[in-house]
């Protein structure tokens, strides 16, 4: 990570930065449901997918009350940011949005900014972290693998009538307790 720093957002710029969503993959995790519930199988994509997330966030869009926002640093500049927010009535911390810029990624800032999450998830009292994945997203679902997180359930409905229609949410948790 060389120069890069991570840490809570503090100022207004670091809390309002936004960071274009978007991945390459080789794979997919197909999911196929049945009457007695579902399986997946990851099957190799050629082409690739490169997948831009389409722009559904505010001009300048902050993180929610009750949420905590933490930021990657290159010297000044926002390079990656994690947004959380804490639910006390099930101990859950989610992940709403982890961006790193496309420069960055590869280098371990998106583990530290998670890392960063599942820390504070402690101070709040969390027994899980939770996050939600497209299942086209398959180097995000072996990244959030390595760091722990398991499948936890699905949304075959989630992105119907979306620019991601036909894609699954999958759920992800991290178990502190």
């Amino acid at each position: 990570m060389d120069d890069i720093t991570c840490r809570a957002a503090e100022s207004e710029r670091d809390k309002s930065a936004v960071i274009k969503g978007e991945f390459v993959s080789g794979a997919v995790f197909e999911v196929a449901v049945s009457e007695s519930g579902f399986s997946l199988r990851l099957a190799e994509l050629d082409p690739p997918v490169h997948k831009v997330f389409p722009d559904e966030e505010p001009e300048h869009a902050e993180v929610a009350e009750g949420g905590r926002r933490f930021v990657a640093l290159d010297r000044d500049r926002v390079c990656g940011y994690v947004d959380t927010e804490y639910e006390p009535w099930n101990r859950r911390l989610t992940i709403a949005d982890i961006e790193v810029a496309g420069p960055y990624r590869g280098r371990g800032i998106g583990r530290a900014l998670m890392n960063h999450a599942i820390d504070w998830a402690r101070e709040c009292g969390a027994g899980h972290v939770w996050l939600e994945v497209t299942n086209i997203n398959v180097p995000a679902i072996r990244a959030y693998e390595r760091m722990g997180f398991v499948l936890c359930g699905l949304d075959t409905s989630l992105y119907s009538g979306t620019e991601s229609d036909g894609e699954t949410a999958l759920y992800m948790s991290l178990f502190l307790d």
